[in-house]
């Protein structure tokens, strides 16, 4: 295993069990202890973990946000299942938003198995995926670039969004949980969120276990605004609490 996979696969252990130990990541992985701080070490250095006595916890503070470099490798997997499930709720025909995030980016690359869609879209990659698209219309929001994170914000995208109505808007979260609803980290991804939120007749989270029970600095809405959730795993209590407050759950299939 090259290293980079190996510090991946460290980082997902640590996000999934809140922390990990020198000596459990040696017997998961097979190396040294020296290997493992090792990849410790460059793992806080890139703002990813933070070190303890003997190994290392889940970053954890609401500020803070991987960009989307860093996100991209994270949890693969269970956003392209979420992207999977995602499809399935979007018609041939339908005018949707997809907010900026890795997991919505998984869902905009299976967008060529519908027709005549219309996209409003703040995120670079996710316009990019569909200008390809011979069946799909997209409108991208103006707006200060978020450097990166390769996307738009501020209120310049209003005047994308005024006197417009879509059918659907796919949301991403930095964190999700109930008494909260959906966060991000930054107050400006989150004002432009709202307004995405404001013109779509329904509103669907997608967001991967590890954001779930989770929240950062700025809400962007609360869960009596969200319509759906589509998720990779979540546990019954938390499924009940959401289900409690009008909110479909989706879990993706394996």
């Amino acid at each position: 295993m090259f290293a980079e996979e190996r510090r991946i696969k460290i980082l997902d252990l640590i996000n999934e069990r809140q922390k990990m130990t020198v000596d459990e990541l040696c017997e998961v992985f097979g190396v040294s202890s020296a290997t493992v701080r090792t990849d410790l070490r460059e793992l806080q250095r890139a703002g990813l973990v933070t070190r303890t006595h003997g190994g290392a916890i889940q970053k954890t503070k609401t500020g803070f946000e991987l960009n989307s470099k860093q996100k991209e490798v994270q949890h693969l997997r269970q956003k392209q299942r979420i992207a999977k499930a995602a499809l399935a709720l979007i018609d041939h025909g339908d005018r949707i938003i997809l907010d900026t995030g890795t997991t919505t980016l998984e869902l905009a690359k299976l967008l060529d198995d519908r027709q005549n869609i219309t996209v409003i879209t703040n995120d670079l990659a996710v316009a990019g995926v569909l200008e390809e698209m011979e069946g799909t219309d997209v409108i991208v929001m103006g707006g200060i670039l978020r450097k990166r994170f390769h996307c738009t914000i501020g209120i310049q995208g209003r005047d994308t969004c005024s006197g417009l109505t879509v059918d659907k808007a796919f949301m991403g979260a930095n964190s999700l949980c109930p008494e909260k609803g959906a966060t991000t980290p930054d107050v400006g991804q989150a004002e432009t969120k709202k307004m995405m939120i404001e013109i779509a007749n329904h509103v669907i989270v997608l967001c991967d276990s590890s954001k779930i029970n989770k929240v950062s600095f700025a809400r962007f809405a609360a869960t009596d605004q969200i319509d759906i959730i589509i998720t990779d795993e979540i546990d019954a209590e938390t499924r009940t609490r959401f289900e409690e407050q009008d909110v479909q759950i989706v879990v993706a299939e394996r």
